[in-house]
């Protein structure tokens, strides 16, 4: 690669030049070396040729060369590759980061754009908090396929083309993406699904009746799953072919839908009892409608689509040896020889194609054609259709990459007629296509147009007629086109007891429409069943959610002799304003709330406006999932008597939920024992005494006014002891030194527990202007409000763990930063008991109880699987990804790494392609074999209870001196993995140790291990997942000390500053 002048620079920070003797303020040589690429302060404006710059862009491209389409394109580096191709697909990372992005809008246009009407906003949320079982129980339990649709759905025109983000710069969240990988890191955790617990047990005889579903496509197995869940117990699916999915498994090409993904979904319908019968067909020569009735099914579901390719009588006769294909004879060919699995043959080879092929069509089975075609040995393939580019019935990611793989477009041509040489096709005739004033398009005979090539492949669609099959659905009525008359709201057909849906009922194009089809019509099948049983069934769907295991895991607690449904509850803070939102809450299943903090009338407040404001610890971050709020609310504005009476109506229709009443007095026992009696005397569960408001109520000489003393709050806690007959809660305000001594002090006063912490007192920042926000009134005046959400999270889990390991059983409610399952677990470990909630509902709402719920459950479960011991929750071991994509790995084959840009990435292609040509059989390489879904794994004891898990990583935090300083880590870096960007390399060089060098041409890191730390600044900063891991020194650090000891040195602190030996001899 040729030089670029003024990258780097001689000169030393300062204008210095380089010294040389025993001065430590300069780096040594070796590290000046090191240096080289760390970014410097440049002295003047950049200049380099053109010409230059022309040449080394090459060097670093990552996307398409344009120039490099000039070139020859007449090799297939495709041959034999059915690797992922699909540009939605996500790792760990890049699943976090896109769900981070995501509104979830209210009455979210997402949603109402999905055929099925998947809750796309509480996934996202779900993906977002790491609670992957909760996103993929909210897509399985309105979509049965979801993880196929995740991978094939057109999103663009579904739930994406109705995303609000699309408005901004940023635009459009990557639903499908995002479903795919949620699905998938269930699919990960093998874990079966189970009936519903409203399944009535005994069934009923109606749930008893024979169903039977033919064709094994999306529409019945979607079908057959519903009615599962609803529990129904005797249900078949007859299948004509020895393979089962559909078109999904025969038509869908591998790179885009793999086998073990459909063998999923078919293993969850299993679990629910539903039988599969392969060979068996809709047909006058075996199964007919009047048939399966007479043979006592109850109802029957056709789903069998359109199992025959349309054509034109110019192809009649052509066969596959003339080189002719139909998209219903090509594409099963090649899913057979690519999805290991589809089928019990193991010796089935692609269609043998060469030299160029030209596809019919401009629809998504079109361009699936075309990019099979590539890997089948095709040289060239167009793509040639009669309209215009503006009229392409694909969806544009299908067309975009077909582009991308270098199928030509050719638009406006009509075919006329084949021409044959030497018995097989050497070329197809075209008339120009153009699209007259009243938009009709016409043919121009008078523009010709013939292109050569050695093979076709139609792909005009397909239809049914075959009159055996037709027959087969007597007495059905059929409409003009030979298909069933199908009530589009319900599924069913002119025949009583008899569904359809699918292709053939005429309205689903799209894998998605056809799964809702079959959900539509399970619902229409379960009333005809309960009709004819005197049932009466509601016309509105009411189908059961997706189940398994996880969703019976009991996460109830008992705290002070209460009972909590769930540890989840709204804190003291805004979600509490009314009594009416707290009615809200109950409904949506949080298990506890407490009220907003109320006084005596003659401490009654009027709150400041503006008044709770956004923070500024996560960056210039607008809209949701702020990593902190600050506000100057004081207590709230409603009289005591209000609060009384909401807690009285609020425990007679919410028994089993837990309220805590919020008070605050100033430091006046009667003032104190007062609220008391009156919020007991309301029915309250308990009481959270406030001494801990940073603002505005300390200047009244309440809040933390008197809960920063020890002996106030000590006496405080005596005072309402003395009235009080059910539990009470100190809460802690973690504006003091030593927090575990406040806490102490409140349990000598008689406390029952705290609540750890309040929110944090300070000031979120200043505009150029020098004024803070909130600024109130005409002055823009403010004051020091309270710091909430996840910025305050270190601080509670440390408050949290320090009065845990000081008060051993002293229960702690905890609050500050909780927004996931994730945190949850930290702080249960930590040592609390529940959880209060704020900041998380002010970024969304109450719903994400749900998410909470479902999270804390799994989390629970899969830490009792056998198998998944090196998960971390519901993250399993990362795996080693480009783009999402599983690394492909050269390193083994040529001996060394290679980075994926520029030459690298070419030559790495080239290796891959070369591979893959050697591959006999696509059906039996070590990468290819059928991942088993079933049996799923098993417990290898009980899921823990709440209070089982609460403080168990007490014993892991201790004081530095517990620390072992002779046990180090050095970073190791995955050069696959590797990105690139050099932050590990920046960081080590200007806040560590120097030791990463960065090489000049590839740009891969490499660690100097006798100079790295093990600090993990490098870890810390890495945009990859486990690029960088930490591993285990060999051989003991020394620390490098710039001047050495003296010979006479003796330390201070011999236990701290020396090390110990196993056999506890102290070395240096």
């Amino acid at each position: 690669m040729p030089p670029v002048p003024n990258e780097t620079s001689n000169l030393l920070a300062g204008g210095g030049t380089r010294q040389s003797g025993g001065l430590v303020s300069f780096e040594p040589q070796d590290i000046e070396n090191l240096l080289s690429l760390n970014p410097k302060i440049k002295p003047y404006a950049n200049a380099v040729p053109s010409a230059v710059t022309k040449k080394v862009k090459k060097h670093w491209k990552r996307n398409e060369d344009k120039s490099e389409n000039l070139k020859c394109n007449t090799c297939s580096p495709l041959y034999n590759n059915f690797d992922d191709i699909k540009h939605t697909t996500l790792s760990e990372r890049g699943a976090l980061r896109e769900a981070a992005r995501c509104l979830k809008c209210a009455d979210a246009p997402c949603q109402k754009s999905c055929p099925t009407q998947l809750d796309v906003k509480s996934f996202i949320g779900s993906i977002a908090t790491k609670n992957y079982y909760g996103a993929a129980k909210a897509i399985l339990s309105d979509n049965p396929l979801g993880l196929t649709c995740g991978m094939v759905c057109p999103t663009s025109d579904l739930c994406v083309g109705g995303c609000n983000l699309a408005a901004t710069e940023e635009g459009a969240i990557n639903i499908g993406g995002l479903q795919h990988f949620a699905v998938d890191m269930f699919k990960q955790m093998k874990i079966s699904q189970v009936l519903p617990p409203d399944v009535p047990n005994p069934l009923p005889e109606a749930f008893k009746s024979k169903i039977a579903l033919l064709g094994c496509g999306p529409a019945s197995i979607s079908a057959a799953t519903f009615l599962g869940r609803l529990g129904y117990a005797d249900i078949t699916i007859y299948e004509k072919a020895d393979y089962l999915g559909g078109l999904n498994t025969s038509e869908l090409p591998a790179y885009r839908l793999p086998y073990d993904v459909i063998n999923f979904e078919l293993d969850l319908m299993k679990d629910l009892g539903v039988k599969i019968e392969t060979g068996r067909a809709l047909s006058t020569e075996d199964l007919t409608v009047e048939k399966l009735q007479k043979d006592g099914f109850a109802t029957v579901f056709i789903g069998i689509g359109n199992p025959e390719a349309k054509t034109i009588p110019m192809f009649n006769g052509l066969t596959e040896e003339q080189g002719y294909f139909t998209s219903k004879s090509f594409l099963p060919q090649v899913a057979r020889a690519s999805k290991p699995g589809m089928c019990a043959c193991k010796t089935q080879k692609l269609p043998e194609l060469f030299g160029t092929v030209i596809v019919l069509g401009a629809g998504d089975t079109a361009f699936d054609c075309a990019t099979s075609a590539l890997r089948c040995g095709a040289k060239r393939v167009f793509v040639v259709f009669r309209k215009g580019f503006i009229n392409i019935r694909a969806v544009p990611e299908e067309a975009e990459l077909a582009k991308q793989e270098k199928c030509e477009f050719v638009p406006f041509l009509s075919p006329q007629e084949v021409v044959m040489k030497h018995g097989r096709i050497a070329a197809l005739k075209f008339f120009r296509t153009e699209q007259d004033d009243e938009g009709r398009w016409i043919e121009d005979a008078e523009q010709p147009t013939k292109l050569k090539c050695d093979f076709v492949i139609s792909a005009f669609g397909s239809g049914l007629y075959d009159a055996k099959v037709k027959n087969a659905m007597a007495p059905l009525k059929m409409t003009r086109w030979g298909t069933p008359e199908v009530d589009v709201t319900t599924m069913e057909t002119s025949e009583p007891g008899v569904f359809c849906g699918g292709d053939l009922a005429g309205v689903a194009e799209t894998a998605v429409e056809a799964v809702n089809d079959g959900k539509i019509a399970a619902w229409s099948i379960h009333r005809y069943i309960q009709k004819k049983f005197n049932v009466t069934v509601p016309s509105t769907p009411q189908l059961p959610k997706f189940y398994t295991d996880i969703d019976n895991v009991d996460i109830s607690v008992d705290v002070c002799g209460i009972k909590f449904p769930n540890p989840y509850g709204l804190a003291s803070a805004p979600p509490a304003t009314t009594c009416g939102m707290i009615r809200r809450a109950f409904e949506a299943g949080w298990g506890f709330a407490v009220t907003k903090t109320f006084g005596l009338d003659k401490d009654i407040v009027t709150n400041v406006a503006p008044r709770i404001v956004r923070g500024t610890t996560s960056g210039h971050i607008y809209g949701p999932g702020q990593g902190a709020f600050l506000n100057i609310e004081l207590i709230s504005e409603k009289t005591a008597a209000y609060w009384c009476q909401g807690v009285t109506e609020l425990k007679t229709d919410f028994p089993s939920h837990v309220v805590i009443a919020s008070v605050m007095a100033s430091y006046c026992k009667e003032d104190w024992q007062e609220l008391v009696i009156m919020a007991q005397d309301a029915g309250s569960d308990g009481i959270e005494l406030n001494l801990s408001c940073p603002h505005g109520m300390g200047e009244r000489g309440m809040g933390l006014a008197c809960g920063q003393d020890p002996d106030m709050v000590r006496n405080i806690c005596t005072w309402v002891r003395e009235v009080c007959t059910i539990p009470f809660f100190a809460k802690m305000t973690p504006n003091v030194t030593n927090i575990v001594s406040i806490a102490k002090a409140a349990k000598e006063g008689g406390a029952d527990g705290v609540t750890a912490i309040n929110t944090v007192s300070g000031l979120m920042g200043l505009n150029m202007k020098g004024v803070a926000w909130p600024a109130v009134g005409k002055e823009k005046k403010t004051t020091y409000g309270g710091v909430s959400g996840n910025a305050v999270k270190p601080m509670a889990l440390k408050a949290v763990s320090a009065i845990a390991k000081a008060l051993p059983g002293f229960p702690i409610l905890a609050t500050g930063g909780i927004d996931s399952a994730d945190v949850t677990m930290q702080f249960l470990l930590a040592g609390a008991s529940t959880m209060q909630v704020s900041s998380a509902i002010q970024n969304q709402d109450f719903t994400v109880i749900e998410d909470y719920i479902t999270g804390l459950k799994a989390l629970l479960y899969l830490s009792s699987i056998e198998g998944l011991e090196d998960w971390d929750g519901q993250s399993p071991p990362t795996a080693r990804t480009q783009k999402g994509k599983p690394v492909v790995s050269v390193q083994n084959i040529i001996g060394k790494n290679l980075p994926n840009f520029g030459p690298y990435a070419k030559e790495k292609a080239t290796v891959v392609a070369e591979e893959k040509k050697k591959m006999q059989n696509l059906l039996e390489t070590e990468e290819s074999s059928l991942e088993q879904n079933r049996p799923a794994n098993k417990l290898k004891s009980l899921p823990p209870k709440v209070a089982e898990v609460i403080g168990k990583a007490l014993d892991k935090i201790g004081t530095y001196s517990d620390l072992d300083n002779r046990e180090h880590v050095v970073a190791l870096i995955d050069p696959e993995m590797c990105i690139n960007c050099g932050k590990c390399y920046m960081t080590c060089n200007d806040t560590g140790y120097q030791a990463i060098e960065f090489d000049p041409e590839t740009h891969l890191p490499r660690v100097k291990n006798d100079s790295c730390t093990g600090c993990t600044l490098c870890y810390s900063v890495c945009p990859i997942i486990e690029c960088i891991q930490m591993v285990p020194r060999s051989g003991l650090y020394e620390p490098k000390r710039g001047v050495a000891l003296s010979s006479d040195w003796q330390p201070r602190l011999p236990d701290m500053q020396l090390r110990k030996k196993m056999d506890n001899a102290i070395v240096q």
